[in-house]
Formats: structure tokens, sequence, C-alpha cells
């Protein structure tokens, strides 16, 4: 009797072992650390009626650019406690340093991550990781009709934006891609969670590929770490797209097999930037 308990003990402390590095992959991408002091920025809240809630919204300009009309980068995890500041600090010395032209920031800080971030999925490992998953279209929506109008009747803005995302915010901004292409004109993921509802979205993209629209020119860079559940997909998802992306979409692959889940977010967001915004590229 003694041996089946801890059979079945041991088989319980593996489901939450695995749970748990399930939940890690899935948790917000990189917080700020201290280091990251936190840039003068706007901040204002939106009723959203698309997501029922209100959501806090914060908006960094470029200094001495307030007055010009500037491309506009949004970013899920997008909180003072989130990926903001860091993600803003590299902006700024990017756009002094004239390596990137300026660019507006708009942060959108989470409430319900894991649920804004997900689309559908079949496989019920997918949905353990929250009570709720699946509201991808929602938040799409919310951006679509409600933050982008608000956004261009506060500041002034061109008509070129784009969208910047890691892990699950990596995930929503490559079904955003291959779903919504004509929402953003640049697209920016760092070790997308493709792994989501058994790579379904990898699995489509030939079909999505295939019906984007060829009447304006996008451009996507994506990079995956070492991290095995995330490097293979990505890899895959690069060999689409050698095979299946239309001329319009230039498209840069960068894998990154020194870094780990946790640390390609900052390893290599520099270089993402400047290639995606470099006005000579």
């Amino acid at each position: 009797m003694l041996k089946t308990y801890n059979s079945k003990q041991n088989m319980k402390n593996l489901h939450l072992i695995f749970f748990s590095l399930l939940l890690s992959i899935c948790s917000c991408s990189q917080a700020q650390t201290p280091a990251d002091p936190i840039p003068a920025h706007d901040t204002f809240q939106l009723n959203s009626v698309q997501l029922k809630e209100m959501r806090t919204l914060n908006i960094w300009i470029p200094e001495g650019s307030k007055k010009e009309a500037l491309p506009v980068l949004y970013m899920p995890d997008g909180g003072i406690k989130e990926d903001f500041p860091h993600i803003a600090n590299t902006l700024a010395q990017l756009v002094n340093d004239k390596k990137i032209k300026p660019v507006m920031l708009v942060g959108i800080e989470n409430t319900e991550r894991r649920r804004d971030l997900t689309g559908f999925t079949a496989v019920a490992k997918d949905r353990e990781i929250a009570p709720v998953v699946g509201g991808s279209d929602q938040f799409r929506d919310f951006i679509r009709e409600e933050l982008i109008p608000e956004i261009d009747k506060r500041y002034t803005t061109t008509a070129e934006r784009g969208i910047i995302g890691e892990s699950l915010a990596g995930l929503f901004v490559v079904e955003t891609l291959m779903t919504s292409p004509d929402l953003f004109d640049f697209y920016i993921a760092f070790d997308p969670s493709l792994w989501w509802n058994n790579q379904e979205l990898v699995k489509s993209a030939p079909e999505h590929l295939k019906n984007m629209p060829r009447d304006s020119r996008k451009k996507f860079w994506f990079a995956g770490s070492k991290a095995r559940d995330i490097a293979k997909v990505t890899k895959v998802l690069s060999e689409k797209l050698q095979q299946s992306a239309p001329a319009n979409l230039q498209w840069h692959y960068s894998p990154e097999p020194r870094e780990q889940h946790h640390t390609i977010f900052r390893a290599t967001k520099e270089k993402a930037l400047i290639w995606t915004l470099n006005p000579q590229k």
C-alpha cells in the first residue's frame, strides 16, 4: 500500500511541476527590473465596450517630437510594472542615436493577460493556464475599434502603426498578422507561444499567407530562443514563410540559440527595432 501511495504522489508531483512550468512560460513577459527608470509619459483610462472593463494606457513620445506626426507602436504587456519602461527607454536611446525614426509607444496595461492574448484552443492542457482563455478576437476588436481611434484623436499620428510582443503577446502578434494583416504595418514577435492549440496557427500559415492582401507593404520580424517548445515551431514558421510569403511581406527570422525564454526580449529588442524602424530599410 505504501508503494502504491508513493507512486500516486509522484505522479501528482510531476503534474504540478509540469503545470508550474507551463505557467512560467505563459507568465507576463519580463516585468521591469529596478534598473529600469520610468520615463516621462502620459497615462489615461479608456472604458472599453468591447472588453466591458476599464483599460489603462501608457503613452511615450520621444523628447522634442510632441508636435510631429508620429507612427505608433502598440504594445500588450504595456503597464508601468510590465514592459513599458524598458521598451520606452530603448526607443529613446535608439531615436537619440538616430538608429530609428521617432515613434510613439502605446502600452496596454494587462487585466487578464492570458484571456486577451490567446485565441481558441481545443487542447485541454492549454485551457488550464487561466480560468478564461480565447479572448484575442475581442482584444483585437478593442484595439481596432476603440484604442486606435482614441490615440489618433488625442495625438498627432501618421497612418503607420505596428505592434510588438513577447511570449503570449508574441502569439497575439503573429495571430494578428495572419488573421488581420490590415491592422498594422509592422509586426515584432519575440518567442511567440506558437505551440498554442497544437501549433494550429503555424499549420494554417500557408493559407493565411495566400489570402494576405497584396496592396500594401508589411514587415514582420520574429525571434526564437532555445526553449524547445518554441524554437522548433518558430523554425517551422520561417520555413512556411520561405515557401509562401507574398512579395509585399518583408520578413526576418532571428534564431537565438544562446537565449532563454526569459532573456530573449531584452537581448534582441534593439536589433528588432532597428531592422523594423530604420528609415533606410
